[in-house]
């Protein structure tokens, strides 16, 4: 027998779940072509995997690396955890399918989150979206339709439910966006103009993506302790839009959460969802400090509210005041403005104090000089607590989640450390889960819910993603003040057959990963 590849003397942990067997794995065109004792094979690449596990290629189920997937720095951020596919198109925010003019606006809105696509110009779909990211790096992609990209291209800004011709344009940017790839639809209920959405408008655009057999994903209207009331309503969309709900990110009191997601399963809501192992969330900071009677959705219009005296009387006098408990666990993770960069990798007080503002002041004048690009790491409410994360991953309807952000120089650690953190301290060190539990939540959950029917096993026939790596050492080394340290751990990394990281090295020239269509 002659192959690619032979991943040789490991231990393969299959991502089902099922039980650890030692054996090789032969790799041949791009695919699995055996699992066995191939004691007199021959390969072009032998890999020495004595002592080492080998399992699926991870699936990220929530990343923000829509345009930083080009990044090769976050290429290594993930591989060296041992992602190899990103599930992209998340919170109802991204750049397809989108008119020039929402192109422009969801590129600016959400540029703390998802940064710039290198690509793109003018109206974008699905398709060509997707053929974008096909063979453009070593990470594969999924994408969701975004919501709220879809309203805006049909909608604009209007913050009202859709007459009937609106709705259904947006349906059928949905049915076409199925045609073209996407593999569910996202919303981010909390971001603009998402968040005008009702119930009944989110459960008429589910209804094509449930009868395609794919999920609605959600970053839900409220979390922690508004997430019981959110989660209320996202069961409500679902059972009117008859399809499976995803929620993104989830956290809250743990043991509430996980038995409202326990009893809607046992009702027959096929109810998943994902979450990361930190106690501090990321996002724009205009989300964080701003009221929504802003026009948020306006940016211009924004921009030149907070520049009004009137507008920040109101702020300080109406606004500033309910959000004293929340300025201190605000951290600077992306300032885009030259005279402002020194404040990234400071909370929100001791920036404002060297600079010499009250807090609200100098919130309002950092927001003006990014041009409401600045982007935060922030604290969750003293209700989040660990036993609640250990309580959710241990929940069989979890899946790994990074929601990573990979924008400015002080981000959240979780971009290179969610994946390795969970192997590390919730695998080996905590025992939340097995080994093999491990490739079943970091892989085979997310491809049988995204339907990415060949990725997620180490089984014959499947696509060669594969992670060889040490569970004595791999862990995260990503840190709040150091949050852009890989991780260490994962020594070999195939994607589709291709070697790309070998021996904890990238190989920058490799470009095998795919743009992933559901099957």
């Amino acid at each position: 027998m002659m192959f690619d590849v032979v991943i040789r003397g490991g231990t393969v942990l299959d991502g089902t779940g099922g039980p650890a067997r030692r054996a090789d794995v032969g790799v041949s065109a791009g695919r699995i072509a055996a699992v066995d004792v191939l004691a007199r094979a021959q390969a072009v690449t032998e890999i020495d995997a004595t002592g080492r596990y080998v399992m699926p290629g991870f699936i990220d189920a929530h990343v923000h690396g829509d345009a930083a997937f080009f990044d090769p720095d976050a290429q290594e951020a993930a591989l060296r955890q041992g992602v190899t596919t990103f599930v992209l198109g998340q919170d109802g925010v991204s750049y397809a399918p989108a008119s020039a003019e929402t192109l422009r606006f969801v590129t600016r809105y959400f540029a703390p989150v998802n940064g710039t696509h290198p690509g793109l110009d003018g109206a974008v779909s699905v398709a060509e979206l997707l053929d974008g990211y096909d063979r453009r790096t070593a990470l594969n992609t999924a994408y969701l339709l975004p919501h709220g990209t879809i309203r805006h291209s049909a909608m604009g800004t209007a913050r009202r439910a859709p007459d009937a011709a609106e709705l259904a344009a947006m349906r059928a940017q949905v049915e076409r966006g199925l045609s073209e790839g996407a593999a569910g639809l996202s919303t981010g209920l909390e971001y603009v103009p998402g968040s005008y959405a009702g119930g009944d408008e989110i459960a008429a655009l589910c209804e094509p993506v449930g009868a395609a057999g794919l999920p609605y994903v959600t970053h839900m209207r409220g979390y922690e302790a508004d997430a019981a009331r959110a989660l209320a309503e996202v069961l409500e969309i679902a059972r009117a839009g008859r399809v499976a709900p995803h929620v993104s990110h989830l956290h809250g009191p743990g043991d509430a959460l996980a038995r409202l997601v326990g009893d809607a399963r046992a009702e027959g809501v096929d109810l998943t969802f994902d979450s990361y192992p930190y106690l501090r969330g990321c996002s724009t900071l205009t989300l964080v400090a701003l009221p929504p009677w802003l026009p948020l959705a306006d940016l211009d219009a924004a921009l030149d509210a907070l520049a009004d005296p009137a507008v920040r009387a109101r702020l300080e006098r109406d606004w500033f005041p309910r959000r004293a408990d929340v300025w201190p666990r605000i951290t600077l993770s992306h300032v885009p403005a030259a005279d402002l960069r020194w404040a990234e990798g400071m909370t929100l007080p001791d920036a404002a104090e060297r600079a010499g503002r009250g807090l609200g002041a100098f919130c309002c004048d950092l927001l003006v000089a990014t041009r409401l690009e600045a982007g935060c790491v922030f604290a969750q409410p003293p209700s989040a607590v660990e036993e609640s994360v250990r309580t959710l991953l241990r929940h069989p309807a979890q899946m790994a989640g990074s929601d990573a952000v990979y924008q400015g120089g002080h981000p959240h650690p979780r971009g290179w450390g969610a994946f390795a953190r969970l192997l590390g301290r919730y695998v080996r060190e905590l025992g939340d889960w097995t080994w093999e539990e491990a490739a079943a939540h970091l892989a085979g959950r997310a491809a049988a819910r995204f339907r990415l029917a060949d990725r997620g096993r180490v089984e014959a026939g499947h696509a060669a993603d594969l992670v060889v790596l040490d569970p004595g050492t791999v862990t995260d080394r990503a840190t709040y003040e150091r949050p852009r340290v890989p991780a260490e751990g994962v020594e070999h990394v195939l994607v589709n057959g291709v070697p790309v990281l070998t021996g904890g090295v990238l190989d920058p020239a490799a470009r095998p990963g795919r743009a992933l269509r559901p099957r």
